[in-house]
């Protein structure tokens, strides 16, 4: 992490995400972990956009194809992991008697090295959670025993994911699973407490002469099991507990309600001090002393290893109109939070991992972080992070997503995009299309399916969505980026395209300067005049050509616009650092 002004700033890379850990992060720099690894076999990931009527497009971006195959790469690398010797070795040499080569060998010999250097990262006191479907949890699950030790595995996770599958001849899969190991056993960790039902409240509670919820179900709970010789076994004001076998044990309920000092007393000492402070009750005709306590808006049941979200429970539970585990509800369609990433996780569950395993001011990495989900709940928690992905399409919609979340007041930085015009013809060299997307995000451009440009979208690499008004139409820019030579034909071409396209706009974006031709020919096509003008002068030049070297000045399209519509706009997000409520719990400990 880079210092500034003596705090860390966070960062988002671009690259490889093995290539930038081994470059940039340094060991034992990371408190928390998430990874959401792809893996669908014979499949593309694609990013779905959604169309300006609301319903989803045909259009698709191949954010990334599913690489892993067993092929010379994959061969190249699971040979290295094998000779490197030790229990990663031993790992996928078994996994490989088992499953042949394969791409499930593939995908496991592509994460191993990664598995590696992400336990090389984290602090002792880390954590990693790794979210993955059943198609591969159980082979992920022995590679992280081989990687951070069996003994560190605390937890497998069930999320539902969705409502409902209906399946012909098996059971409807609706869940994933989230892998959680610790570096170490002195690991950070927040116990977080759901909200009790309301049923729950209703049948140990009452009001009492207050107004404030008593609890009532009684119980022995001043004392635990098995009878000790010590003072915990001693008469208190003609109470003795080993009479029936126990000893006393103060609940840590009462604990958090007493001054630091009252954990040095010992336990008698304790049990006095809470007599007097009124937090234990003597009644005549009971068999015990009986603690006093009243429901607080913290209290609830600590949670367990199932997250799922029950629909039509809102009213169920206390305290809230919520549903029972609303804030881990899966994405519906219409949801305000779907930015149309077809992996797309909601923020809640980020939230989650995050509070739980990650101290105040600590480091949370995403080494696949796609749209930028858990670099959005990182920042509503205030805490530093660091996100990393392999397309500038990602990186493009996470600027978009932190920009609309924040008001675009988070302050970051990007490494790995070109910062010049030498280091923009290096990318256009290396992947044509990483280039486009490149320079499209640099004007906020959606990219257009390289499969498209042959059909109804030829001609065009981007496209512009934007309203000039409250309520008007959807009116269009469609732009095409160039990074070999150019001329007056291209920006001829180009005009076509805008014409056909019944576009407002047309941009051509070059790496080379355009010659004197092609501008004339950029002012020959005329100006478009906005249907809702602020004065008669108003007027944008139809063809516009921006050379990347104006880009990186910081260059964008001429256009009149109340609102861009090109990506989805992400909702505000909400400042949760020191928000107390019934989701959190303040006890924290170490494991």
């Amino acid at each position: 992490m880079e210092e500034q002004g003596g705090k860390a700033e966070s960062m988002l890379y671009y690259g490889d995400n093995l290539g930038i850990l081994k470059r940039y992060i340094k060991d034992e720099s990371v408190d928390l972990i998430y990874l959401d690894p792809p893996f669908k076999s014979n499949q593309d990931y694609n990013v779905l956009f959604q169309e300006q009527d609301g319903t989803r497009s045909a259009a698709q971006i191949k954010a990334f194809t599913d690489t892993w195959r067993w092929d010379q790469a994959a061969v190249k690398s699971y040979d290295e992991i094998v000779e490197a010797g030790g229990q990663v070795s031993l790992a996928l040499q078994a996994m490989k008697t088992f499953l042949g080569t394969n791409d499930m060998l593939a995908y496991l010999t592509m994460m191993a090295p990664r598995l590696v250097e992400l336990r090389r990262v984290l602090k002792p006191s880390g954590s990693i959670y790794i979210h993955c479907d059943p198609t591969a949890s159980h082979y992920l699950k022995m590679l992280m025993d081989a990687v951070f030790g069996p003994e560190q595995f605390r937890n497998e996770i069930v999320w539902r994911r969705t409502g409902a599958h209906g399946p012909q001849r098996s059971f409807g899969p609706i869940h994933d699973t989230l892998l959680f190991y610790s570096k170490t056993n002195e690991y950070f960790f927040r116990v977080l407490k759901k909200p009790y039902m309301k049923g729950h409240v209703e049948s140990r509670y009452k009001i009492d002469e207050t107004g404030e919820l008593k609890f009532i179900s009684g119980g022995n709970v001043l004392t635990g099991a098995g009878a000790t010789r010590g003072e915990s076994g001693q008469v208190w004001r003609g109470f003795d507990p080993s009479r029936k076998d126990r000893h006393w044990a103060v609940p840590g309920f009462l604990t958090e309600q007493m001054p630091p000092e009252f954990s040095k007393l010992g336990v008698l000492d304790k049990l006095e001090a809470l007599y007097k402070e009124g937090l234990i009750e003597i009644k005549d005709g009971c068999e015990w002393p009986t603690p006093v306590r009243y429901l607080r808006p913290e209290d609830g049941h600590p949670l367990q290893d199932i997250w799922a979200y029950q629909p039509y429970t809102e009213g169920d539970v206390s305290g809230t109109d919520e549903g029972i585990d609303a804030d881990v509800a899966w994405l519906g369609p219409t949801d305000p939070e779907r930015l149309d990433y077809p992996t797309q996780k909601p923020t809640g569950l980020l939230i989650r991992v995050i509070r739980s395993s990650c101290p105040e001011n600590g480091v949370v990495l995403d080494p696949f972080c796609g749209c930028g989900t858990t670099i959005e709940a990182a920042q509503s928690l205030e805490n530093q992070w660091i996100g990393i992905d392999i397309t500038h399409l990602a990186i493009t919609l996470i600027r978009s997503r932190l920009h609309d979340a924040f008001n675009g007041e988070v302050k970051y930085r990007v490494i790995g995009e070109p910062e010049d015009l030498e280091g923009a013809r290096a990318l256009a060299l290396e992947d044509r299309y990483q280039f486009q997307w490149w320079a499209l995000g640099k004007v906020n451009a959606r990219p257009t399916p390289p499969d498209q440009k042959k059909g109804s979208d030829r001609g065009v690499d981007g496209k512009i969505f934007f309203h000039e008004k409250e309520g008007g139409p959807t009116k269009r820019i469609v732009l095409q980026v160039k990074s070999g030579t150019t001329g007056p034909k291209d920006v001829r071409d180009m005009n076509g395209t805008r014409d056909r396209e019944k576009a407002a706009i047309g941009v051509l974006i070059t790496l080379e300067e355009p010659t004197r031709e092609m501008n004339l020919e950029a002012v020959n096509a005329g100006f478009y005049k906005p249907d809702y003008r602020m004065s008669e002068d108003e007027k944008y030049r139809r063809m516009q050509i921006i050379t990347i070297e104006q880009l990186l000045a910081g260059a964008k399209v001429e256009y009149p616009h109340l609102r861009n519509l090109t990506f989805s706009r992400a909702p505000r997000a909400k400042r949760l650092h020191k928000k107390k409520d019934k989701q959190s719990k303040l006890s924290e400990h170490n494991g």
